[in-house]
């Protein structure tokens, strides 16, 4: 088994195939199964954001399956591999098992450190455990990602100073006009980014906040929370004659506006600059509105060198963390050379077992005449020498199958003892499907049990 991560993010890709790749949540189910039943494909997880569409997985063929993640791809978005294969990045092993930590923790945001991530990160392997498409691997890795990036964010001041997508849209804001004040600033949408962003213009002064949405009622709780003001969706050519900025982040999967909407509305402004905030993938905006005299048009590629100016501390935090990512990377490692060992534990207790139990039978024969309490007393003391007799050779193969050549040390184990039978029956299916309920509730409780205890009960 190996395992993968294939995508495009920021970094190698432009928003506009970027946002040819982006899932909805109410996609995402389907489309974590049709990649479930992808050749080779085992286990995988999909997480999609504004930012990147990453696939992570775990395939039984590495060397073929590129071919097949490309097909489905193309059949899943309609985009031509000819389109996004030079954009695309292909992860292995222990590069794509670092990729996912430093994900987790917000390493490799467009936002060093940014929380946002980890809960999309949660939320994306929630929802392949509700599909099924994890198993016994993704269930431990994912769960440590989890527990690694709380980790990070408690043992560093990598969320210390809030900077954010948002953050960075309301500071460019904030740039072109100097200050806030006497400024209408308009938020189109008001899902989680629209909160954001009211939070981060309420914090910075913005005196008249106008939030307007498709659904009236998101509108009006979140301009209630900022001291702001809700206007119907159906009002957005007034209040785009009003505004002096506009931030737009909605999920919607159409333009929102068109540059014939702002230019119907420019002649009413008097030269009054405008200024457009895109954070939105698929991209709210149209680009060709830029080319309109007196309107200046930003999208979330255009953030990056905002972000620079306020992620100096964080930086420093970051350092911190590729420590704790080696050393948290060498724990999965650890764990996932070990996994085979389990089977082999169990059949050689199953089978210290049944010939104890079998000597007991055949004792219990030749010795009728003993007391219900000698027959305990024997049991426990005879028990007790099988137990003591297999405590070292456990401890033993648990080390061996940790070290360099630990398949080939497990199977002398095996030959040494006889378990060849015993472990057939005694395995676990290579790999699970169903996931694990006690992991979904740690994880969905935001309170994961530390990676110590768990390496030790693995």
């Amino acid at each position: 088994m190996h395992i993968l991560a294939v995508g495009l993010h920021y970094r190698t890709a432009p928003v506009e195939l970027r946002e040819k790749f982006a899932l909805s949540a109410s996609d995402l189910p389907e489309a974590l199964r049709e990649l479930k039943e992808t050749t080779s494909v085992l286990e995988c997880v999909i997480v999609s954001t504004c930012n990147r569409t990453e696939l992570f997985l775990v395939v039984d063929r590495k060397k073929m399956c590129g071919n097949y993640i490309r097909s489905y791809l193309e059949q899943r978005f309609g985009v031509s591999r000819e389109e996004f294969n030079p954009h695309l990045f292909f992860l292995e092993e222990e590069e794509a098992v670092k990729h996912l930590f430093r994900v987790a923790c917000g390493l490799d945001s467009m936002v060093i450190g940014e929380t946002q991530i980890l809960g999309q990160v949660r939320n994306a392997f929630l929802c392949a455990q509700a599909e099924k498409t994890t198993g016994t691997l993704f269930n431990m890795l994912f769960k440590q990602a989890v527990t690694l990036a709380k980790r990070a964010r408690t043992e560093t001041s990598i969320a210390d100073n809030p900077v954010s997508v948002s953050y960075a849209a309301v500071e460019l804001g904030r740039r072109f006009f100097g200050s806030f004040a006497g400024k209408r600033v308009l938020i189109i949408g008001a899902g989680k980014m629209g909160e954001l962003t009211a939070k981060h213009l309420h914090s910075g002064g913005a005196a008249e906040l106008v939030v307007m949405n498709r659904t009236y009622e998101k509108a009006e709780e979140l301009a209630l929370r900022f001291g702001g003001q809700a206007v119907p969706f159906a009002l957005l050519s007034e209040e785009l004659a009003a505004a002096d900025i506009v931030i737009s982040s909605t999920g919607s999967s159409e333009t929102v506006l068109a540059k014939r909407d702002v230019e119907a509305i420019l002649p009413g402004r008097a030269g009054r600059p405008l200024f457009l905030i895109d954070i939105a993938v698929p991209r709210d905006l149209d680009p060709q509105i830029a080319e309109l005299p007196g309107v200046h048009l930003s999208n979330i590629d255009d953030l990056e060198s905002i972000v620079e100016s306020n992620l100096e501390e964080r930086r420093k935090a970051a350092s911190r963390i590729e420590e704790i990512i080696e050393e948290e990377h060498g724990l999965f490692a650890h764990w996932l050379k070990t996994l085979g060992v389990g089977p082999v534990i169990h059949a050689l207790q199953e089978k210290s077992s049944r010939i104890h139990e079998d000597t007991m039978d055949s004792l219990m024969k030749k010795l009728p005449h003993l007391s219900d309490r000698d027959k305990t007393v024997i049991h426990r003391l005879t028990k007790s020498i099988v137990n003591q007799m297999l405590r070292d050779p456990i401890i033993r193969v648990k080390e061996l199958a940790g070290e360099d050549n630990g398949s080939e040390a497990v199977e002398q184990f095996v030959k040494l003892f006889a378990l060849e039978e015993w472990v057939k029956g005694a395995a676990e299916p290579e790999h699970a499907t169903q996931p694990e309920p006690e992991l979904a509730l740690e994880v969905s409780r935001n309170e994961p049990e530390p990676l110590a205890s768990r390496m030790v009960t693995a």
